[in-house]
């Protein structure tokens, strides 16, 4: 990043934000044990497990990293960081701390800031999830996937059985917000094989529950050579047996993909699917920044070799562009429509910096097919439209 940037962004705009969004901070850290089949997050499996990770040099690249984002949200309080990947929780807590110290030294972060780390069972020692949250951490995120000796072969997952309990059982006693990671429809998953899993699952009384589909993403091991999965009715039925039970337990689905008691909402999360701003920094990081008259989206680079010697060198940055005012609409209904809760008109223009005009139309067809509902300023999705997400989203495509 160069100097002239910041003033670079301030100029005149097709755009006219009348204030900034919230701020959050995601710090990527791209290691892990193995690289899941299905994956296709950046993550990267460490070549020698006998070698250290380079953690201290990664920490000083993320610094470095920050010192030189700091113009461009000079000011702008921070309202929650996470800590994703890769499998986070290889790295040792004192790192953990050494990081958070960094973070809160260069950036003004809210006294109550939410602070998430996801934590992969693989990873998982007694007592580790304890350092963690002495560290600073508020928010952990367990990465079950699924509790089924069966079903973590079939993932490829670096954990058994055993050690998700003991991770989830550790996770409960010493953080007030954590998550479970589930994930359904697996490769000869049944109905009743899922029942179990949420039996379990919601056995441990989790105030946050995340659960995915399993999908085949381009460019993973699954795409070259897939699983036989449940076919899509079953995958329906399953997601109907998730939400159910959800609600039975007191879990309510404010996400497509996540249930939560009452209070305990990821507010990370929320920030993005609110169309808020995020900094992103770590290898392959992407980020999105508001400015009075435009959004900047940027991405790092992706190798964290590469990363680590170009964020020491003052240039962390693989892209950065401006996003066009005609792709605004389909960000802002990408996120916004996840939430059960929808939005606020007034929120459209306040975050996109564009008049209500522009989505008019697209409005008026999902309306007509049942997909949104209105109660006075505030659009949501029907339950129809959760069921059409994908094809409500379309509707704003420029």
């Amino acid at each position: 990043m160069t100097k002239a940037q910041p003033l670079l962004w301030q100029r005149p705009g097709a755009l006219h934000l009348s204030s900034l969004p919230p701020l959050s901070l995601y710090v990527h850290l791209p290691w892990c044990l193995k690289k899941c089949p299905y994956c296709d997050f950046n993550s990267h499996a460490w070549a020698d497990p006998n070698a250290p990770l380079p953690w201290a040099r990664y920490l000083q690249a993320l610094r470095a990293d920050l010192e030189s984002s700091l113009p461009l949200v000079w000011g702008r309080t921070v309202h929650s960081v996470f800590l994703g990947g890769g499998t986070p929780s290889l790295l040792p807590p004192e790192a953990v701390e050494r990081l958070l110290s960094d973070l809160r030294s260069l950036l003004p972060l809210l006294p109550e800031a939410e602070i998430t780390l996801e934590a992969n069972p693989g990873s998982f020692e007694r007592q580790r999830f304890a350092a963690y949250r002495a560290a600073g951490v508020t928010r952990l995120s367990v990465g079950v996937q699924t509790f089924d000796e069966r079903g973590l072969q079939a993932l490829g997952r670096v954990h058994d059985a055993a050690q998700a309990h003991a991770a989830v059982e550790e996770a409960a006693q010493h953080f007030q917000h954590f998550n479970l990671d589930l994930m359904y429809a697996l490769p000869g998953q049944t109905l009743a094989m899922l029942e179990r899993d949420l039996d379990t699952a919601l056995g441990y009384a989790p105030p946050h529950l995340s659960v995915y589909q399993l999908t085949l993403e381009p460019n993973t091991v699954f795409a070259k050579h897939p699983p036989p999965l449940p076919d899509q009715d079953l995958a329906y039925d399953m997601l109907d047996a998730i939400t159910a039970r959800c609600a039975g337990a007191g879990l309510g689905r404010y996400e497509v993909s996540a249930y939560a008691r009452s209070g305990h909402a990821c507010r990370h999360n929320l920030n993005y699917w609110r169309f808020g701003d995020y900094l992103g920094i770590g290898a392959g990081a992407h980020g999105k920044l508001s400015f009075a008259q435009r959004i900047l989206r940027q991405v790092r680079w992706r190798d964290p070799a590469r990363y680590m010697e170009q964020a020491l060198a003052g240039q962390p940055l693989a892209s950065e562009q401006e996003v066009a005012a005609a792709e605004l609409p389909f960000e802002f209904m990408l996120n916004a429509l996840r939430l059960r809760e929808g939005f606020a008109l007034a929120d459209f223009s306040e975050r996109t910096g564009l008049p209500l005009g522009v989505i008019e139309q697209p409005l008026a067809q999902a309306e007509a097919r049942g997909w949104i509902e209105r109660e006075g300023l505030r659009l949501r999705p029907s339950a129809r439209g959760f069921d059409f997400l994908n094809d409500l989203q379309a509707l704003f495509l420029p």
